[in-house]
């Protein structure tokens, strides 16, 4: 029987009785991370790197059982011995070491390796069987350092002094890297908050991670015209009822998505700024390699397009997750 067996909900470990990122409320639940579509309510307990309970509670309900855990700790359930890893994605997100009778499984979750200020470096962790994400898994996508990154975007914020600068990211792990790079380059201006980008950030700053000065918008006056000022909002607010408070602002996008030009045009913003919160072709590459897994099995993104690169041309055993067989669905609470 392997370590891991893919269902319909998710990955689960016999050997622990334990699931990975559950899609459905199980038992237990192991999580990589906290964004929504790795960590969701209903299930009796969970397990992540104490970081992230800040975030988990917020997101899945304040009374939620769970057991915090630190980098590297070990730890045991069942018959097989855990223990998380750095992933470098986003505060307190996590690589999952599961090793039974002497077989390790890796699951990575998400993961990034260029630094960021804003979490943990990403730890490398060898393996038997590495579970690999491949979000950005064409070679057209390479990350600038995002330092680099950072000083584009403070040249286009203060090159308009007539205009509010509205910059879109992901209110969880995109807006607080933005703010910590910012301050890194030493900028000491002070940023404004979308609402839903300073609750998370509220949990950063309690990390201690360094990041610019920030107010929520909601404490300006409304009638301030807020130019030459920069305002962070998620995806959401683009276009919305919430947008109207600010008079001919200049937009932009900080996505990986941004590499390919014509995605800034098909959402419309004037600017579109390169920042990951994953891995790149190169760092898929890296990663890979240095887990010396024997087995590599790719899910999310381009799957297919990795694994045929990794058996042709890297010599690695290698398929999309869906080759691993799947059980029938086990009863869940």
């Amino acid at each position: 029987m392997p370590v891991l067996q893919r269902h319909k909900q998710g990955l689960y470990c016999p050997a622990a009785d334990a699931w990975i990122d559950p899609s459905w409320p199980v038992e237990r639940a192991l999580i990589t991370h906290a964004h929504a579509d790795h960590a969701r309510a209903g299930s009796r307990e969970y397990w992540a790197i104490g970081q992230s309970a800040g975030v988990l509670r917020q997101r899945l309900g304040q009374d939620i059982k769970l057991h915090s855990v630190t980098y590297g700790e070990e730890f045991t359930l069942g018959q097989a011995t855990l223990s998380f890893h750095s992933a470098g994605h986003v505060l307190g997100s996590a690589q999952i070491r599961i090793e039974v009778e002497g077989e390790v499984w890796l699951v990575t979750g998400d993961y990034k390796r260029c630094h960021d200020p804003s979490c943990e470096p990403f730890e490398s962790v060898k393996c038997d069987v590495m579970i690999t994400e491949s979000t950005f898994g064409l070679p057209i996508y390479r990350w600038e350092s995002g330092q680099d990154v950072a000083k584009n975007i403070h040249a286009w914020w203060t090159a308009s002094n007539e205009r509010p600068s509205l910059l879109f990211c992901y209110a969880f792990g995109k807006a607080q890297r933005v703010l910590a790079e910012l301050k890194g380059i030493g900028v000491e201006d002070e940023v404004l908050l979308h609402g839903a980008v300073q609750t998370i950030t509220k949990h950063y700053q309690e990390a201690g991670v360094d990041m610019v000065q920030t107010r929520p918008v909601s404490e300006l006056d409304r009638k301030d015209p807020l130019k030459g000022r920069l305002i962070i909002a998620p995806p959401s607010a683009y276009r919305s009822a919430w947008m109207r408070r600010f008079k001919e602002p200049q937009t932009a996008f900080a996505s990986g998505w941004m590499t390919v030009r014509g995605a800034r045009r098909r959402k419309g913003y004037e600017r579109g700024f390169v920042l990951s919160d994953h891995a790149d072709w190169n760092g898929l590459l890296k990663t890979i390699k240095e887990s010396e897994a024997k087995q590599v099995y790719v899910t999310h993104g381009q799957d297919d397009v990795v694994a045929k690169y990794l058996r042709e041309i890297e010599g690695i055993k290698a398929d999309p997750l869906e080759r691993l067989s799947q059980e029938i669905c086990r009863e869940t609470n």
